[in-house]
């Protein structure tokens, strides 16, 4: 494989939970902001609400971005131009999270290639309603992920991810054989349970109900933790619709033109 400055930092990723007390400058913070804005974009559907209080912050990082999905710029624009929006909150919603988490990613990206390290916090759609409330956030704005940062206080390796060939399809999506899916499923867990990574963090998740959890960890890995995360939970969609809603993106309203 080829390797280069950028790629070396891609592939040296990896989530940092402990920070350094020492934070970011000010120029700092706007170079990643900046070069995060030259992500491809549809519309540049985002905006992104920074907070420096690390007592209220995860893991206590120095830096908190919340990345939103945000129409309502746009909106001022059209209506500068003398236009109305009928384009519908679904069409919207996706391509603000393209450019959003273009964005997010390059924020990352760029952090990195300053020694800043980050860790993606993907629970903000489900508490859109409370940073809308703290952040004062207008209709069509929307909270899609957040992002911690500051200069990384701890040795971690990078984590493992799937081979190749259970990635990159040519032509067509391919028939996924039984030893593709064991290779795959080996690669992930065999790479998780050598870094001891969920008993460092202590993150088994628990069976509902009166199953006796039969793993430890000694044998609980990656394919088991992602397995019981969309085997338990988000069952209904009542709970992230709420949320859009109270952000005025309502993604079940009839056709705008009838």
């Amino acid at each position: 494989m080829k390797k280069n400055e950028v790629i070396e930092t891609m592939l040296d990723h990896k989530s940092i939970r402990d920070y350094k007390e020492e934070v970011p400058s000010q120029e700092e913070i706007e170079t990643i902001v900046r070069a995060a804005q030259q992500a491809p974009f549809v519309s540049q559907l985002y905006s992104v609400i920074l907070t420096k209080n690390r007592d209220d912050h995860p893991f206590d990082a120095p830096l908190l971005f919340t990345i939103c999905i945000d129409f309502h710029k746009f909106e001022l624009i059209m209506e500068k131009r003398g236009w109305e929006p009928v384009s519908n909150d679904l069409s919207i919603f996706l391509f603000g999270v393209q450019d959003a988490c273009y964005m997010a990613q390059n924020m990352v990206t760029a952090g990195e290639s300053l020694s800043i390290g980050s860790c993606f916090l993907g629970a903000a759609p489900y508490k859109a309603g409370r940073l809308k409330e703290k952040y004062d956030l207008p209709e069509k704005v929307f909270p899609i992920v957040q992002l911690a940062m500051g200069y990384p206080d701890e040795e971690t390796s990078t984590r493992p991810r799937y081979p190749m060939e259970y990635v990159l399809f040519e032509g067509e999506y391919p028939e996924l054989t039984d030893e593709m899916i064991e290779d795959a499923m080996d690669k992930m867990d065999e790479g998780y349970l050598e870094q001891d990574y969920y008993r460092k963090l202590d993150a088994k998740i628990g069976l509902k109900g009166d199953e006796k959890d039969e793993y430890t960890y000694d044998d609980y890995s990656w394919t088991e933790h992602i397995s019981r995360k969309w085997g338990q939970w988000h069952e209904s969609i009542e709970e992230p619709l709420e949320e859009l809603e109270k952000c005025g993106f309502d993604l079940l309203i009839e056709d705008k033109r009838e």
